[in-house]
């Protein structure tokens, strides 16, 4: 996974905090004394999490210190765990295990939410929600703007998306699950210019390809982005720009 930087994503934190407060608004859970918050970053999911669930013990895990230590300085009272999220396992059966916009990130979703779904208490609820924008513009250009470059770690870019589509993950979860929902968000984010939206991927999907690239060459990968940007989101009646977003959702009861 890359590395994170939890300024650069808390730039358009209320953009990012509303899937997460749209997934959690469909968790049937009125109660829970234990809350895993998977892929916490600086904590805004995770003070949804303590607002809901006030009484319950809350870990947050994420494998940046840089996200935890902002976090930890919001919610000094939630038990922060730095790990891999594919080594770490709760120290009991969780009753609301909560991945926003993280598990995009893992490989071998097959055999990933089964050992999620696994990790519940009865009763409990498996809430994850992943952009679902692999073949947007705004992703599918960094991908064809990095074409020809040299590059210092071309492992961490991807081919194809690890996530697949709603009608698998329910034949995965449903023969295990009391009851799964499963719905698709197009966020049409307003933003002020192409500038911003690269502004916004910057914190997210375009830090890979960031890395990838020898120190020397991002600026110059940066201008071919946002020009190719400008051209894919164009000016609306008012100048603005509407950046294009899907997110699939899944809510899952044990």
């Amino acid at each position: 996974m890359p590395t994170w930087d939890d300024a650069q994503y808390l730039k358009f934190v209320d953009a990012r905090t509303r899937p997460a407060a749209e997934l959690l608004a469909r968790v049937p859970a009125t109660e829970a004394k234990l809350v895993v918050d998977l892929g916490c970053g600086p904590g805004n999911s995770t003070q949804l999490l303590h607002e809901r669930y006030p009484s319950a013990q809350l870990i947050g895990v994420d494998n940046s210190p840089d996200m935890l230590r902002s976090a930890r300085a919001t919610l000094p009272s939630v038990n922060w765990v730095q790990s891999d999220l594919r080594d770490y396992r709760p120290p009991a059966a969780v009753d609301v295990l909560f991945a926003n916009a993280v598990l995009q990130w893992l490989p071998e979703h097959s055999r990933l939410f089964g050992e999620l779904f696994a990790q519940l208490a009865p009763g409990g609820v498996l809430a994850v929600q992943m952009p679902y924008n692999f073949q947007e513009p705004s992703h599918r250009l960094m991908r064809e703007c990095i074409e020809g470059e040299q590059l210092t770690s071309p492992s961490n870019l991807r081919e194809h998306s690890p996530v697949s589509t709603p009608a698998q993950y329910y034949d995965w979860l449903a023969p295990q699950a009391r009851g799964v929902d499963i719905w698709q968000t197009r966020y049409e984010h307003v933003m002020p210019d192409a500038a911003a939206i690269v502004e916004w991927v910057k914190g997210t999907g375009l830090r890979p390809y960031l890395e990838a690239l020898p120190a020397e060459r991002r600026a110059t990968y940066l201008e071919r982005y946002e020009r190719a940007i400008d051209a894919a989101y164009p000016a609306r009646a008012d100048g603005k720009r509407l950046f294009s977003f899907p997110r699939l959702f899944i809510v899952a009861v044990r």
